[in-house]
């Protein structure tokens, strides 16, 4: 005797569905990705992040103008005269993209998300990384690691990164950098470059993006969303914080509440900002319905 399960079926069905949607917004972003890498970013992916890294090659006798840093002292002991490291230019680059998935990326007001947005540009950076044949890993995350992929290369690979990037449900709702910059820190021991996509709004990890910095090349794409910088005047509206549950009512009509508001983001603009500098990590500001090309393309001129 056989049962029929209508509601296993259904499930099934639904499932099926959500591959298929899911395969398809795959298949858009690679080729867009395709068609951004191969038109703009080659160029400037090569002079921007090429070369930055250095592998130790071999010892050889100082020689007058040799920077005395490099002397290898164990060797230098046992043959009684200086020897030095020579060092080479890495031929390969690893790459590590770290991507917000708190519930404060669910937010956007014009075209997109900001989830949706740090989806696509990371897409972009994947595909811009194995198609000069290098090594591209991911790490989402909110305010714990929710996943992490090691770097490898292969199209293969990349359809990988975006599919979870795109699917991924996280457990946390809140934001936190220091976890994930220290998690980066320890497990990949080799110096990559390493691109954050997050809109920041996060409590203060000036301390952990400084060993980072100081470990890896970290570059900070910062996603926003304009309503976020300023509040509109719209009479009593309830608002609710994503990343806690808490919901408010605001009288949009006061302008000490809306001035107020304003403040209190440039501040948190401003420590954001301040802790880039300070920890010598290079930023692009993008905004949710604005092209992300020209950042990105300034960013990387910047370099």
């Amino acid at each position: 005797m056989v049962f029929y399960c209508h509601t296993c079926a259904d499930v099934t069905s639904v499932r099926e569905v959500e591959t298929t949607e899911l395969l398809k917004k795959v298949r858009k972003i690679e080729i867009r990705s395709r068609g951004l890498t191969r038109q703009i970013f080659a160029g400037e992916y090569h002079s921007a992040f090429r070369g930055r890294g250095m592998a130790f090659s071999e010892v050889r006798e100082y020689q007058f103008g040799d920077d005395i840093r490099n002397i290898d002292w164990n060797v230098t002991a046992r043959f009684g005269h200086p020897y030095v490291k020579v060092f080479e230019e890495e031929r390969e680059l690893t790459v590590m993209l770290l991507v917000d998935v708190s519930r404060s990326g669910d937010f956007g007001t014009v075209a997109s998300t900001k989830r949706e947005m740090m989806t696509e540009i990371a897409a972009v950076l994947a595909y811009s990384v194995i198609a000069n044949n290098d090594k591209v890993g991911l790490m989402l995350f909110s305010d714990r690691v929710e996943k992490y992929i090691p770097p490898k290369k292969g199209r293969g690979h990349m359809l990988r990164i975006i599919r979870e990037m795109l699917g991924y449900e996280p457990s946390g709702s809140a934001t936190s950098l220091s976890e994930p910059l220290r998690y980066l820190t320890n497990i990949i021991r080799k110096r990559c470059t390493a691109f954050i996509l997050s809109d920041f709004l996060a409590p203060p990890f000036t301390d952990a993006l400084r060993i980072a910095s100081g470990k890896h090349d970290v570059v900070a794409l910062r996603i926003s969303d304009r309503r976020e910088k300023e509040m509109p005047d719209v009479g009593f509206i309830k608002v609710l914080n994503p990343e806690t549950g808490r919901e408010q009512w605001i009288d949009t009509s006061s302008s000490a509440v809306r001035k107020d508001y304003a403040a209190q983001w440039k501040r948190h603009d401003e420590a954001v900002a301040s802790a880039f500098v300070s920890c010598g990590v290079d930023m692009a500001s993008i905004s949710t319905g604005e092209d992300y090309i020209k950042p990105l393309i300034s960013l990387f001129k910047h370099r």
